[in-house]
C-alpha cells in the first residue's frame, strides 16, 4: 500500500490495461471447465454433466490429435523461421538505402499487406491458382505446358502458405528491426570505417550482432504462438477443402469445425485446453534454455 501510495499515478496508467485482461483474459478462463463437460444448453457452463478427461480421450482416439498438433509445429515453426530471417535481411537493406525517398517508398510497400485481410488475400490468391480459369494456368496455357491443379495437390501449399504468410508480416517485422538498427549507436560504425571495414564486415561483424538481443526477444514471444496456428490464414485459403486437409488442417481450426459443424462445445474446449497446455510447456522450455545460455536475455 506504501508503494502505491507513493506511485499512485503509475498505478492509474495501469489500471486500464490490468482491467481489460481481467476481463477479456482470466474471467473467460473459468469456461475452461466445459473441456470436462458433457456441455448442454440447459445445464450452461458450470451444471452440465461432468464426464472427466472422455473429451480428451476422444480427441485423441480419433487420431486427430497427432496430425494437428504436428500440422500447427512444422507450419509456425517455419513461419516464425523464414518471418524472423527475412525480416532482419529487409531491415538491414533498408537501413543501407542511402535516399529518403526509395527508403520510405520501400517501408511503405513491404508494410502494405500488414492492412490487407486474409479475406482479400484468398479471393486474390484464388484468382491466381485457379485451375479453370486462374492467372497461373491462363499463362502456363500461352506457352502450352500443362495446367496445374493446385487446390488438389498439398504438395504445393507446404510452399504457398509460408511464402504468403512472410508476404504480409515481413514488413511488420522489419520494422521492429530497423528501430534496433537505428538504436545502434553510430559511433561504433564509424570507428569501423575508420580501421577498413567494408559496408558487409559492419553488417556482420556489428549489425547482425548487436540485433541479437531483440532477435531472442521476438523469437520467445513468437514461441508463444507457435501452436496457435494462423488461423485466419488457413481458414480462409483452405477451408473446408477436403483434399487438403491432412496437410493444412491444424489445431485451430480442429476447433472451429468441431464448434460450428458438430457443435460440439466439449470437444472444442478440450482442444483449445490442449492447446494451451502445449504452448505453456513451449514458451517455458524455450525461457529456460535461454536462461542457460544468458541470463539477461530471458523473458523471466
Amino acid at each position: 500500500m506504501k508503494d502505491i501510495r507513493s506511485n499512485w499515478l503509475l498505478y492509474l496508467m495501469f489500471a486500464p490495461v490490468a482491467i481489460y485482461f481481467i476481463v477479456f483474459a482470466y474471467i473467460p478462463m473459468t469456461g475452461i471447465v466445459m473441456a470436462f463437460e458433457s456441455y448442454t444448453r440447459q445445464g450452461g457452463i458450470f451444471f452440465s454433466e461432468w464426464v472427466g478427461f472422455d473429451n480428451f480421450q476422444y480427441f485423441f482416439a480419433s487420431g486427430k490429435a497427432w496430425l494437428v498438433t504436428r500440422n500447427t509445429l512444422v507450419y509456425n515453426v517455419i513461419f516464425l523461421g523464414s518471418y524472423t530471417l527475412i525480416s532482419i535481411v529487409a531491415a538491414i537493406f533498408v537501413s543501407e538505402i542511402q535516399r529518403k525517398w526509395f527508403k520510405k517508398l520501400s517501408q511503405t510497400l513491404m508494410f502494405l499487406p500488414y492492412f490487407i485481410s486474409w479475406v482479400t488475400v484468398s479471393a486474390f490468391v484464388y484468382n491466381f491458382l485457379n485451375y479453370e480459369y486462374g492467372i497461373v494456368n491462363k499463362l502456363l496455357g500461352r506457352f502450352h505446358m500443362e495446367a496445374l491443379d493446385i487446390y488438389s495437390n498439398a504438395s504445393y501449399w507446404y510452399l504457398i502458405l509460408p511464402f504468403l504468410y512472410v508476404w504480409k508480416w515481413v514488413g511488420y517485422g522489419s520494422v521492429l528491426y530497423l528501430a534496433a538498427i537505428v538504436g545502434i549507436d553510430q559511433e561504433i560504425y564509424e570507428a569501423a570505417t575508420i580501421d577498413g571495414a567494408s559496408r558487409f564486415q559492419k553488417i556482420r561483424r556489428i549489425t547482425i550482432p548487436l540485433l541479437k538481443p531483440t532477435m531472442i526477444i521476438l523469437i520467445l514471444l513468437g514461441l508463444g504462438r507457435v501452436m496457435r496456428g494462423e488461423f485466419d490464414m488457413f481458414y480462409q485459403l483452405i477451408g473446408n477443402n477436403g483434399l487438403l486437409m491432412d496437410a493444412t488442417d491444424i489445431i485451430d481450426t480442429l476447433a472451429f469445425r468441431s464448434l460450428m459443424g458438430a457443435a460440439d462445445f466439449g470437444m472444442a474446449s478440450s482442444v483449445g485446453f490442449y492447446q494451451s497446455v502445449l504452448t505453456l510447456v513451449i514458451i517455458l522450455t524455450a525461457n529456460w534454455l535461454v536462461r542457460k545460455y544468458d541470463k539477461d536475455q530471458a523473458l523471466f
